[in-house]
């Protein structure tokens, strides 16, 4: 096949062969859409064809160090090592041949001996991370208007508090982030020169600097302007969801990550799924589950959660260096929220345990929670108390170190049993104590670590609403999808979830219930809109509800 098309976004770099530039070109595309493996494969090939090509061994060096997403802290020690042996060794390459490049370049390698100090690691390199920044503003102060050295300098800043670059309660900058500068570059960026919204490195980091911010929809124009930029790159394609989730739009959360995946697809055929981007898709496919859930739509959201588990092979899980089940495993468990959120209970009742429930531990967890739900659900609370011993059995055997990106599975499978006690003691009829568990797995979820979407698929706040009103709770019920449709300012905006239908339902039946006509309209008017895209009735907030509203 002919190589991926990835669209026309260039830099111009010092060589006198066309091919080299070429993969170079290539190289740094994949490099922004966070492809670092196929960044470097990339790079190594214009070195091939120019072995002095200092930028091409400035692109493996970059690649290969921390970024984002893996920073040093998350390395495992081998690779830790071995990222640093490769930058170290490619930087130094890059300073050998430098003096034949131009100002700028010579000043981009140059700023790696910052990033790289040493070959040998030590146990905690985030020094390195804030020396880079220094060394990349000195970089950016020389030359404000090249738009590689605003990418790479912003990354640089948000690298060393990756996640952490505003705080979700106060809605202020975090302590110690460097948000304000990276958003002043960025913005100064987009002001004063038009080609940054043809740039892919500094529209995907403009999107991650905003989307924990009180006011993500600043990034609305930078999404869009990415979404078709480098067409078969999957994550860029997928990156403009992390906003339109936060914004409530659903529908383009479902339709460009099925785009990304489609891209995706194309990778996996090519390259196989032994690499650090599966990742990258496992994370395309839980986006694309979670905005067919806020849709009411079963179909993509069940499709995209059964491709993810049919292109994870079980040999990745295996790999020990990076440590891939405690990367991926636990996006695999993504189907049973989708089957509770549904309410399949007896497609969950009936599904086989894996056969490796150590390997698989995080999936075996969430299997065992989603039959206790389904028996309690259907009536049968003996059958749901076994479940709910072995759920916590299996639950006691998922390791600390299993993660769904920033959440650990530990602290999920946390808000899990708070539900399944919750529900447990609804069906028992202990009704103020099943609130009082519900309310506890409401706090759980809300105090979360950021995350994009949330490990925790279905907001709880669905759930406790949904009962409350079953028992004629409507006062609480109504405060319960207020604030989880963010019209009373009471939560962080990253755990908003606006105008989605479930809370919408259950709000518009509140309103009515004591008699408030013009916002009930109002509301009307939006549930409306959303139920006209949902493939299923949607007659409560959850379907643990088994008395709901017409």
């Amino acid at each position: 096949m002919s190589y991926y098309d990835l669209g026309v976004f260039k830099r111009t770099v010092t060589t006198e062969s066309a091919d080299a530039q070429l993969w170079f070109d290539r190289g740094l595309n994949w490099l922004y859409g966070y492809n670092h493996a196929e960044a470097i494969a990339c790079f190594e090939k214009a070195l091939a064809q120019d072995g002095e090509c200092a930028m091409a061994h400035w692109g493996i060096a970059y690649a290969s160090g921390p970024n984002y997403n893996l920073p040093w802290h998350l390395m495992d020690p081998k690779g830790k090592a071995m990222a640093l042996g490769a930058g170290y060794d490619a930087a130094q390459l890059a300073l050998s041949h430098a003096a034949a490049t131009t100002d700028v370049e010579q000043a981009m390698i140059g700023a790696l001996t910052a990033r790289y100090p040493q070959r040998d690691p030590i146990d905690d390199q985030s020094g390195w991370n804030d020396d880079f920044a220094d060394a990349m503003r000195g970089v950016y102060q020389s030359f404000p208007d090249d738009l590689e050295v605003c990418a790479i300098f912003c990354e640089g800043i948000m690298v060393r508090t990756p996640w952490k670059m505003w705080d979700l309660k106060t809605g202020g900058v975090a302590k110690g982030a460097g948000t304000a500068e990276a958003q002043e570059v960025l913005e100064r960026t987009f002001d004063n020169i038009p080609a940054a919204w043809e740039h892919p490195g500094v529209l995907h980091l403009y999107i991650h600097l905003m989307e924990m911010s009180p006011f993500p929809q600043k990034a609305l124009r930078a999404g869009d302007c990415l979404r078709d930029l480098v067409p078969d790159a999957g994550h860029l394609i997928h990156m403009p969801t992390h906003i339109d989730v936060l914004c409530g739009q659903y529908r383009d959360v479902v339709v460009y990550n099925q785009k990304a995946i489609a891209a995706d697809r194309k990778f996996l055929a090519q390259a196989g799924a032994m690499n650090v981007y599966s990742l990258y898709r496992a994370h395309d496919h839980h986006f694309a589950i979670y905005g067919a859930m806020f849709l009411g739509q079963y179909t993509p959201a069940i499709k995209a959660a059964q491709e993810l588990i049919d292109t994870t092979p079980e040999e990745l899980l295996r790999v020990e260096s990076p440590p891939m089940a405690d990367f991926i495993e636990g996006y695999l468990s993504m189907k049973q929220h989708v089957l509770v959120r549904f309410g399949k209970w007896q497609d969950i009742v009936d599904q086989p345990l894996p056969d490796d429930q150590d390997l698989y531990c995080a999936t075996t967890a969430m299997m065992r929670y989603a039959k206790s739900v389904a028996h309690s659900a259907t009536g049968n609370v003996a059958e749901a108390e076994v479940e709910r011993d072995a759920f916590l059995a299996a639950k006691a055997n998922v390791p600390d170190t299993r993660r769904v990106h920033n959440n650990t599975v530990v602290d999920l499978l946390e808000i899990a049993q708070e539900m399944l006690n919750g529900e447990l003691e609804y069906r028992r009829g202990n009704y103020d104590v099943a609130y009082d568990h519900l309310r506890r797995s409401v706090q759980l979820d809300d105090d979360l670590p950021y995350d994009e979407p949330w490990g925790w698929m279905q907001p709880t706040r669905h759930a406790l609403g949904a009962l409350l009103l079953e028992q004629g709770h409507a006062e609480e019920a109504e405060a319960v999808y207020r604030a989880d449709l963010g019209l009373d300012q009471k939560l962080s905006r990253a755990c908003q979830h606006p105008n989605n239908l479930w809370s919408l339902h259950g709000l518009h039946e509140c309103l009515t219930r004591r008699g408030e006509t013009t916002e009930a309209l109002l509301i009307k008017q939006a549930l409306d809109q959303a139920l006209a895209r949902a493939e299923v009735t949607v007659n409560a907030s959850c379907y643990c509800r088994q008395n709901a509203a017409a």
